[in-house]
This record gives structure tokens, sequence and C-alpha cells, in this order.
């Protein structure tokens, strides 16, 4: 279960329709074509940030357990 969190959290494919999903909504109320394309860029730039860092974290922790393992 955890490793199919990460591994949603950590594509590109799922934030990039979280971000297609936010500016669509932005938009369908009323928001502007230049609100919409700021918050799918912050949007992505999040992700980035997430997916590296839970991605980095991940690794670190299967190579903890491998040298554990190892010991």
């Amino acid at each position: 279960m955890k490793n199919a969190i990460v591994r949603k959290l950590t594509s590109r494919k799922f934030w990039l329709a979280l971000a297609a999903f936010v500016s669509g909504l932005i938009i369908a109320f009323g928001g502007g074509e230049a609100m919409a394309d700021t918050v799918s860029g912050c949007l992505m730039s999040g992700a980035a940030v997430v997916a590296y860092i839970i991605g980095e974290g991940f690794a670190d922790s299967c190579a903890a357990t491998t040298e554990k393992e190892e010991k």
C-alpha cells in the first residue's frame, strides 16, 4: 500500500493530470487564463520538489535496509 502511494506521488502523469484539472476548474469558474497558467506552473514546480523528496527518501530507506541485511 505504501509503495503504491509513493509511486503515485512521484508520478509526473499524476501531477500533470492534477494541474490540468485545477486549471480547467479555474477557467470554468471564471478565472483568467493567466491565473490558470500560474497555478499550473506552481503545481508542477511543487510536484517536482515533492517527487524528489519522496523518491530520495524511498531510495535512502532501501539503502539502509540493504545495509542492515548485509551486516
